[in-house]
């Protein structure tokens, strides 16, 4: 009940309708469907509005009793509400049916859940435990988080005094009130702090108080009586909490530009008119100050776990390319199994952690974080298990998928998923073709296989791969990347190597004179 099963945002492919947002009474003969699960006091809630937060949640639905906790599931559009009492729950499951129960203006479906109680992360989140500790995730952070941001985002709902970043299983960060955080956590759990990503995911955190060390991007102590305090905000937007990603912010100290990043072209955002429509928006970073120490974070990710036999550098560059420019990747020589991947910037290496740590490759683990090296130098070159070179430098490929705005506007930036899509593929190519090439390159065969319409005229085509797992996806993935395929010279001659997310890249070759 937690997670979508396809994180990717790509559905599995099924081909079965789908039933989010449909009615119960729909879905059985005489409304039967919602009897089907014995009842529970946790009630699954479905077809709510992009831009709901648990608050909206609580506020339609403590009617039918009090709420011990909810859990949000942003992407997938459904939340796991558990009632007090069992009778609360079958209040709101048959309300549900006999007429329209809306949540933040749109109306919402209700069926029992499959749990009796939904997990907490701790035991820190009872209500009884006065607990005024804050964990937040960010979910597809497409943007840096810096304390700047979390305080403009936090502080409206009260004061805050102490924010901590830490980006050891993604991005995460802990933020603590003066007293119980329970409003705090009703009005962003949910929510995005820009406009389509960036995405709140709240829970109570263990400890009771946060001990900061140092006042930077990543961790400030607001209770420090040489800080500068910032104006409290206007509270939380409807649709996105800072709403389109801004230019500047130099009322709160904001100063230069980085580098442009593209909106995504899939975002939960729905804008209200073309004018509103931004290409691109610029990030900003805060400005540095006397107080202010070195930021600890590095365009350079350590990646250890590696397969030894299996991994090499440009199956590393087939997967972390999806998060970011590749510059550098090598291998150290002093600690087996680790290396080191040079990427454009530092938020390539963050929107990297936060998806590919603890993923499966080849059985083994990856464990990727934030590295103390700025650079990678090409020293102590020697030859992998595979005979391949321990270092590679990418800089110059055309594979990087980030070198451009218009370039990186096609990418959407997703976890890994059980489904792949692929493109630039020749048409010529058949369904058992690409199972063959599976099993020539002795990786996981699909499942399931899709091929998307096209035009007569196109000279490649795309669809969908579905595995058994996500970790299969991922291995074939990581070895099928921008792999060439010789095909009939009939076609003529097309270089294409730019892929969006997945799994081949053809290059289509002349016949010899």
């Amino acid at each position: 009940n937690i997670r979508p099963s396809y994180p990717c945002g790509i559905p599995h492919l099924t081909f079965q309708p789908n039933l989010t947002g449909v009615p119960p009474s729909l879905l059985q003969d005489n409304g039967e469907d919602a009897h089907r699960i014995a009842p529970s006091p946790v009630v699954h809630v479905r077809g709510l509005c992009e831009s709901v937060v648990e608050g909206d949640l609580v506020e339609a639905l403590e009617k039918f009793g009090n709420i011990c906790y909810v859990m949000m599931m942003p992407f997938k559009r459904q939340a796991l509400v558990e009632f007090e009492a069992m009778e609360s729950a079958d209040q709101c499951v048959t309300c549900g049916v006999n007429e329209a129960v809306y949540i933040a203006g749109q109306q919402a479906f209700f069926n029992y859940s499959t749990s009796k109680r939904i997990t907490r992360p701790t035991n820190a989140d009872d209500p009884s435990s006065g607990n005024k500790v804050l964990l937040l995730s960010i979910q597809n952070p497409l943007y840096p988080i810096t304390t700047d941001v979390l305080y403009t985002v936090c502080n409206p709902i009260g004061n805050v005094l102490r924010i901590v970043i830490f980006k050891r299983n993604g991005i995460q960060a802990m933020v603590e009130y003066p007293f119980w955080s329970q409003k705090a956590k009703s009005a962003l759990n949910g929510a995005d702090i820009y406009a389509g990503c960036c995405t709140l995911k709240i829970e109570y955190a263990r400890p009771t108080r946060l001990n900061v060390l140092r006042n930077d991007n990543d961790s400030w102590d607001y209770t420090k009586p040489f800080l500068v305090r910032r104006e409290r905000g206007k509270g939380r937007q409807r649709q996105a909490i800072l709403g389109e990603h801004p230019s500047s912010y130099s009322d709160n100290g904001y100063g230069s530009h980085c580098p442009l990043l593209p909106l995504p072209s899939n975002n939960r955002y729905k804008r209200s008119s073309p004018h509103d429509a931004q290409e691109v928006v610029a990030y900003p970073l805060p400005q540095t100050s006397s107080y202010m120490g070195h930021a600890s974070s590095s365009s350079v990710a350590m990646v250890s776990g590696l397969h030894p036999a299996k991994m090499n550098c440009t199956r590393i560059f087939n997967l972390f390319c999806l998060y970011g420019n590749i510059e550098k990747v090598k291998f150290m020589k002093s600690v087996p199994g680790t290396a080191l991947v040079e990427m454009g910037d530092e938020y390539a290496v963050d929107r990297a952690i936060t998806h590919l740590n603890s993923i499966k490759v080849f059985s083994k683990r990856l464990n990727v974080c934030v590295s103390k090296q700025h650079a990678v130098i090409p020293s102590q070159v020697f030859e992998l298990e595979d005979g391949s070179s321990s270092y590679k430098d990418f800089a110059m490929t055309r594979n990087n998928r980030f070198s451009s705005v218009g370039q990186a506007s096609k990418n959407i930036i997703q976890p890994p998923a059980a489904v792949l899509h692929f493109y630039n593929v020749p048409p010529c190519i058949t369904e058992d073709e690409l199972q063959r090439l599976c099993t020539e390159h002795d990786v996981p065969g699909f499942i399931k296989f899709k091929v998307f319409d096209a035009k007569p005229s196109s000279k490649t085509i795309s669809g969908l791969f579905e595995f058994d797992n996500k970790t299969h996806a991922v291995e074939v993935l990581t070895v099928l990347n921008h792999h060439q395929i010789r095909i009939p010279s009939k076609y003529g001659v097309l270089d294409i190597f730019e892929t969006f997310n997945m799994v081949l890249t053809a290059t289509i070759h002349p016949k010899k004179k």
